[in-house]
C-alpha cells in the first residue's frame, strides 16, 4: 500500500515535501538564513541564466506560425486562469494568505517539460507544443509582475511592485535570461549534452527556495495560520481550477476548428502552470515571510496537474491507438 502511495508522487515532489518539513523543524535562522538567502539568489540566477540558454533562436521563429493555437494557449494561461484565480480566491472560506497563494498561481506562465511531454503521449502537435510552452515562460517573465501589480496590490499596497522589486526582476531573472539566451552560440551545446547537470540546478534552485521562503514562514508563525480546514479548501479549489480549465481548453479547441493535435497542444500546455518558474518568481516578488504561504497552493496544484494529466495523456494515446 505505502509502495503504491508513493508512486503517485514523482520524486521531485518528495523532495518538495521533505524540505518544507526540514524548513518546518529546522528553520534557518540568523546567519544560516543570511547565507541560505544569498544561495538562494545565486541559484535563481544561475536558473535562469540556463533557461535563456536552452530557449532556440529556431524556437522563436517558429511560433510566430500557427498564430491561432499560440493566441488560444496564452489567452488561457494569462487571461482565463486569471479570471477564475480572482473568483476563487474572492470566496470567503479562504484566509487571505491561501487567497493571496491562490490568485498568484493562475497568473504563471505555463510548464515546459511536462506540456511537452504529455503532449507527447497524447500523440499531439509536439513542435507547436514546444513553442506554445517557451513563448508562455518568455512573456511569463514580464506578464506575471505586471499582473501581480495589476491584481495583488492590496489597499495598504505593500503587495505591489517596487522600485526595488522591480530591480530584483530584472537582475535576477530578466538579465540572466537575457544573457544566457544571447551566449547560447557558446554555451547551448554544453546546457545540451549536461541535460542532468541542468535539472539538477533546475530543481536544486527551487529547493533552495522553498527551503528559504518556508523558514522564514514558519518563524512568522506559517502553521499557526494554517489548518487541516484551510489545506482540504485549498486541495478542493486546485482541482476544480484544473478541471475548469481542462474542459474549458479542450471544449475551445474543437470550437476553433483546430485539429486534433493542436487541440491537444491547447489542452496541455493551456491547463498547466509552472513551478520551476513559480517558486523563484515569488521569492523576487513577495517578502521572504509571504513566500512560503504564497507557494503553498502552486506545489498543491503541481502534484494534481501532474496526477490528472498524465491520466488524460495515456487515455488519449489508448483512444488514438484504437482509432
Amino acid at each position: 500500500m505505502l509502495r503504491r502511495l508513493l508512486a503517485i508522487f514523482e520524486p521531485f515532489v518528495l523532495a518538495l515535501l521533505g524540505t518544507v518539513l526540514v524548513a518546518t523543524f529546522l528553520p534557518a535562522r540568523g546567519t544560516a538564513a543570511n547565507a541560505f538567502a544569498w544561495l538562494t539568489d545565486a541559484g535563481i540566477v544561475l536558473l535562469f541564466f540556463l533557461h535563456g540558454a536552452k530557449l532556440s533562436r529556431e524556437a522563436i521563429v517558429a511560433g510566430a506560425r500557427n498564430l491561432r493555437l499560440h493566441l488560444a494557449v496564452l489567452a488561457s494561461t494569462f487571461v482565463l486562469f486569471p479570471l477564475l484565480g480572482l473568483g476563487l480566491s474572492a470566496l470567503p472560506v479562504f484566509s487571505p494568505e491561501m487567497a493571496r497563494g491562490l490568485l498568484f498561481l493562475t497568473l504563471l506562465p505555463s510548464t515546459v517539460q511536462s506540456s511537452i511531454a504529455f503532449t507527447a503521449i497524447a500523440r499531439g502537435n509536439v513542435a507547436a507544443a514546444v513553442c506554445s510552452a517557451s513563448f508562455s515562460n518568455l512573456l511569463g517573465m514580464v506578464i506575471t509582475p505586471a499582473l501581480v501589480t495589476l491584481l495583488m496590490t492590496g489597499a495598504d499596497g505593500n503587495v505591489g511592485i517596487s522600485a526595488g522589486t522591480l530591480r530584483t526582476i530584472a537582475l535576477q531573472l530578466l538579465l540572466p535570461f537575457a544573457l544566457g539566451h544571447l551566449l547560447r552560440p557558446w554555451v547551448g551545446g554544453f546546457v545540451g549534452r549536461h541535460k542532468k547537470l541542468v535539472t539538477l540546478v533546475d530543481r536544486g534552485s527551487i529547493l533552495l527556495v522553498v527551503y528559504t521562503a518556508f523558514s522564514a514562514a514558519v518563524i512568522e508563525g506559517l502553521w499557526l495560520h494554517v489548518s487541516g480546514v484551510d489545506f482540504a479548501l485549498l486541495l478542493l479549489a486546485c482541482s476544480l481550477l484544473l478541471a475548469l480549465v481542462i474542459a474549458i481548453t479542450w471544449w475551445s479547441g474543437r470550437r476553433l476548428g483546430l485539429s486534433r493535435e493542436d487541440a491537444v497542444v491547447l489542452l496541455f500546455c493551456g491547463s498547466k502552470k509552472s513551478l520551476a518558474s513559480g517558486v523563484p518568481m515569488a521569492g523576487a516578488l513577495f517578502p521572504a515571510a509571504q513566500v512560503g504561504a504564497v507557494i503553498l497552493p502552486l506545489m498543491m496544484f503541481h502534484q494534481i496537474q501532474l496526477i490528472v494529466c498524465a491520466f488524460i495523456a495515456r487515455r488519449m494515446m489508448s483512444e488514438d491507438q484504437r482509432t
